[in-house]
């Protein structure tokens, strides 16, 4: 079962090479705790799943890479290139030159459409390339300009062609301190668009990634580099093969085996209002948690914890709810690593402070104008805050 990625923009270009370079590189790692074998079968694996081989031995990434300028793609290959190991595909590259500038209207309204035969004949040829393709696997900023906007774009035009595969999206939450002053209406643009049209939204946020480096790395000068190391160490320690108990590594057509379909339910809840969020809940409610532990005393690691009913909606059982995925092989050169990927009220909070300053701004007009002339009308604004004040509301209620 095959994943092919959409790159877009630069942030979602940058990742996802060092996306790439870590699973090319955790695949040649020492194997660890596991059998001769076991390695093997799980390099096979990974290379099936995100990597097409040549003749002469190299791996081209099952990848497509999209943006507005011809700079970041051609770093983006030269990096790969650079290994003599593994590479992006001669023509899997997508790029045209505007001049509209940070603008998701642009992207999804104008650039979009005129350039969607292009880019999704693209995206074709990478799954022609797969004996069975899983889904999708789209890294994208969500408060980015032009890029967002086509991410958005892109989304929805794979659900239309490939309904019944996966579209799981990487996000890169923004500085709460602001990066683009129109960071707030790019996210809930973003954000609703995607509601709608993804299968799963994978979330990372600048600020947490940035105290991993601060804090953790101890790292004094951080550059995005470094944050891009990290988030691809973190998708990597997830998406890599686990081996199951029936003895052989495996994936499910869901690459994280949580049951995505268990979404916040619309109905019922209340109309469009800037809901005060409620300050009792002290930790998170989860629908979904799943652990990944791989290396050294994974058997003996006691996740009891992650069993307590405290931690789940009430209309869910722990049992239903939680996931445990084991394996000696170990990831990268980490003697032993955890990962939790959870669906739950965490991002609640960072989500009601994006939509509230995004309302401020547009209860008073500001930079309407940047996207009524794109065809984004006020009316798309007020569906998306509809929609995103319900998500709010529902992991409020869980």
């Amino acid at each position: 079962m095959s994943i092919v990625t959409v790159q877009l923009g630069q942030c979602g270009n940058q990742i996802g090479f060092e996306v790439f370079d870590t699973l090319f590189s955790d695949s040649h790692c020492s194997q660890g705790l596991c059998s001769k074998r076991e390695n093997e079968i799980y390099q096979a694996s990974c290379k099936e799943r995100f990597f097409t081989e040549e003749e002469n031995g190299v791996l081209v990434a099952r990848a497509v890479l999209v943006d507005m300028e011809p700079k970041v793609i051609n770093q983006t290959l030269s990096k790969a290139a650079q290994s003599g190991l593994w590479k992006y595909g001669q023509h899997s590259c997508f790029c045209q030159k505007q001049g509209s500038g940070n603008n998701w209207a642009y992207g999804y309204s104008v650039h979009g459409p005129k350039h969607e035969e292009s880019i999704m004949n693209l995206i074709q040829k990478e799954v022609e390339k797969c004996d069975s393709l899983s889904g999708f696997f789209i890294i994208m900023s969500m408060a980015g300009g032009t890029g967002s906007g086509l991410g958005a774009f892109v989304t929805q035009n794979l659900q239309d062609q490939y309904s019944n595969s996966l579209r799981m999206n990487q996000i890169i939450w923004p500085y709460g301190t602001g990066e683009v002053i129109v960071q707030n209406y790019n996210s809930i643009l973003t954000l609703s668009h995607l509601y709608r049209s993804s299968d799963a939204l994978l979330v990372h946020e600048n600020d947490a990634v940035h105290k991993i480096c601060a804090k953790l790395m101890n790292i004094r000068q951080i550059s995005f580099d470094d944050m891009n190391q990290v988030l691809a160490h973190q998708l990597g320690s997830v998406f890599q093969p686990t081996y199951s108990a029936e003895g052989s590594f495996h994936y499910r057509r869901n690459p994280l085996g949580i049951d995505w379909q268990i979404q916040p339910r619309l109905s019922g809840l209340p109309a469009l209002s800037k809901m005060p969020l409620d300050k009792g809940f002290h930790f998170n409610t989860s629908i979904a948690n799943l652990v990944i532990l791989r290396g050294k005393d994974v058997q003996s690691a006691d996740l009891g914890g992650f069993k307590d009913r405290a931690l789940y909606t009430s209309w869910l059982e722990p049992a239903n709810a939680f996931n445990v995925w084991k394996t000696q092989r170990a990831f990268s050169k980490y003697e032993k690593s955890a990962a939790l990927v959870s669906n739950s009220q965490f991002l609640v909070k960072p989500l009601d402070t994006i939509v509230g300053k995004a309302w401020n701004m547009f209860a008073s007009k500001a930079y309407i104008h940047q996207y009524t002339k794109f065809g984004i009308e006020e009316e798309d604004f007020l569906d998306s805050f509809t929609l995103l004040e319900q998500v709010i509301a529902s992991y409020c209620n869980l």
